[in-house]
């Protein structure tokens, strides 16, 4: 029996109107996420979620929930949100971390190219501005003479706090009256500067556990003069996770999976408090004891969490000082959508 010259026709219309509509579900199920993501961290104790998971090796199997098996990461070392911003730009890093400073400035600057946004927070815990100096006791007596350390003058979490403090203690339009003394430098180098007492430096708007380390080490030499915690109205975000939109875009099951490893990993943090001061011990190769670091981490004033806190009002004051044009209109806004139902603000 011959078959007729038309079936074929039909069905080779058929087949490709059934690939026309099943082609995107195979390109999507195609598409592969990278297999390998670079983030960056900088030192302290706000990192610690990052180290947890890194340590405890906590990203693959939320990574393999996901149905992305060969995903891991790259870890990458940086001081300062200047050098996070530049290696992200360029390329050379996936997942910046920060504070919430940097990642509202850079939200600012990059809306119409890059649109790179906050993945996650790492947790509110208290920065203060120490001092060497016995002739400051607040913050209206600092000097030509005093240098203050910080790990990116005019741009970083610590310099806008610095700001605040500021203009909270000269007056409407003083945010800028301790920017000439401010140095660029990491928290280790800063603490051993100011420990020393040999150095030029004089105070450091730093963060934990180094603020801690500069007061408990020297003998009542130096001390506290203003905290975040103050120039906020309580806990305020200290550090964030931030990427572009492109990376995001091209990898949501990755961050998704990130994110679910840092809960993981403040959770334990949380429930296991000598266990993560062992950790970040011998993690960070640092000369602090295990007991040090756990009463840090059982502090009430230090809580690990991937939910934003107090970020419109840093916003809303660097909108004030010029330092972004736009105010965001919602927390959300600095924000990728995968965290948006938390109870940020």
């Amino acid at each position: 029996m011959t078959m007729s010259p038309t079936v074929p026709a039909r069905l080779s219309r058929r087949a490709m109107l059934a690939g026309a509509v099943l082609a995107p579900a195979v390109i999507g199920r195609a598409h592969a996420e990278t297999a390998t993501i670079r983030i960056a961290q900088q030192f302290g104790i706000g990192y610690l979620p990052l180290i947890v998971v890194k340590e405890r090796n906590l990203f693959a199997p939320a990574a393999r929930a996901l149905d992305l098996p060969e995903a891991r990461i790259d870890w990458v070392q940086i001081s300062g949100a200047a050098g996070m911003n530049d290696a992200l730009f360029s390329g050379n890093l996936d997942i910046a971390s920060a504070g919430s400073g940097p990642l509202i400035t850079v939200w600012a600057r990059t809306r119409a190219n890059l649109g790179v946004r906050g993945v996650a927070a790492l947790g509110s815990l208290p920065v203060w501005l120490t001092t060497s100096n016995p002739a400051v006791r607040s913050v209206r007596d600092f000097g030509p003479q005093d240098r203050i350390a910080l790990p990116a003058v005019r741009i970083g979490y610590q310099a806008v706090l610095l700001q605040m403090a500021a203009e909270q203690a000269f007056g409407a339009g003083q945010y800028g009256r301790l920017d000439a003394l401010t140095v660029s430098m990491s928290h280790p180098d800063a603490t051993i500067a100011l420990l020393s007492g040999r150095s030029e430096i004089t105070a450091n708007f730093g963060g934990p556990p180094f603020q801690q380390q500069q007061v408990e080490q020297s003998n009542g030499r130096i001390r506290r003069v203003v905290s975040s915690y103050d120039l906020l109205d309580g806990p305020c975000t200290f550090n964030v996770l931030y990427a572009t939109d492109r990376f995001r875009s091209a990898n949501p099951r990755t961050l998704q999976a990130l994110i679910a490893a840092l809960d993981t990993a403040n959770a334990w943090i949380a429930a296991q408090p000598r266990e993560a001061a062992e950790l970040y011990v011998k993690a960070e190769k640092s000369a602090l004891s295990p007991d040090f670091v756990e009463r840090l981490l059982r502090a009430p004033e230090n809580r690990f969490t991937t939910t934003p806190e107090k970020f419109l009002r840093f916003a809303a004051f660097q909108h004030y000082t010029g330092q972004i044009r736009e105010k965001p209109a919602a927390w959300q806004d600095l924000f990728f959508p995968e965290i948006h139902a938390r109870a940020g603000s």
